[in-house]
């Protein structure tokens, strides 16, 4: 049976929360909204661009103008480039098990809130593009994690009923969404300490020396 692993981009693949956080950070600044690191931890992790603008504004209690988030977004995207340009770490273990997964033969997909361009910069900077079937990223979904229509949308991609998928998350939306699409879901430590991923099929703390075959597949 065709297998698929969908994988979560920041904070599975890419180690890029701190540039993310910088970046929200320093583009909501010019808004005039103060946000710190603990508040992006606790309030933003796992939502799209266009959602953590819109949950600002609103917070602001400013007008949702969808050309000033627009716009918003545009801000954050070129700080955010700038940032992984000039350091780009991946999560450890991740570009190797990527391989392996693709060599056991398993269809590939990255699900995630991210701009598409910046999937691709950093798959592209990496090498590791050309290893994913399928790349869902914000500008394919009308809702962001936890709602599961991005990994109902790579599985009907790929063509792989949810008991051949795994998704491989960090965050509680992720997990969430991955529930919710009715896939199992394996989580890594890089956003949440282990105690807070009980309702995960499998938490490690990265990928290494880990190998696809240990993930928690259906019998």
């Amino acid at each position: 049976m065709l297998r698929a692993i969908l994988f979560d981009f920041n904070g599975v693949i890419v180690n890029d929360e701190p540039q993310h956080c910088e970046a929200l950070i320093a583009t909501l600044a010019t808004y005039g909204y103060t946000l710190d690191q603990e508040g992006y931890y606790r309030d933003y992790l796992g939502f799209d661009d266009r959602a953590c603008f819109r949950f600002t504004f609103q917070r602001m209690g400013r007008t949702v103008d969808e050309a000033e988030i627009n716009d918003a977004i545009e801000r954050k995207a070129v700080r955010y480039a700038g940032a992984i340009r000039a350091s780009l770490e991946l999560v450890p273990g991740s570009a190797e098990f990527i391989r392996a997964a693709a060599d056991e033969g398993h269809r590939l997909a990255v699900v995630s809130g991210a701009l598409r361009r910046e999937i691709d910069l950093v798959l592209g900077t990496s090498g590791l593009h050309r290893y994913f079937d399928v790349i869902v990223a914000a500008e394919d979904v009308s809702h962001c994690k936890p709602d599961p229509q991005g990994y109902r949308a790579a599985r009907k991609a790929l063509g792989i009923p949810a008991l051949g998928c795994i998704v491989i998350e960090d965050s509680l939306p992720g997990l969430e969404a991955a529930r919710a699409a009715g896939i199992r879901c394996a989580m890594l430590t890089t956003s949440h300490p282990a105690g807070q991923l009980s309702g995960a099929d499998l938490v490690w703390q990265d990928f290494r020396g880990r190998h696809p075959r240990e993930l928690p597949w259906a019998a």
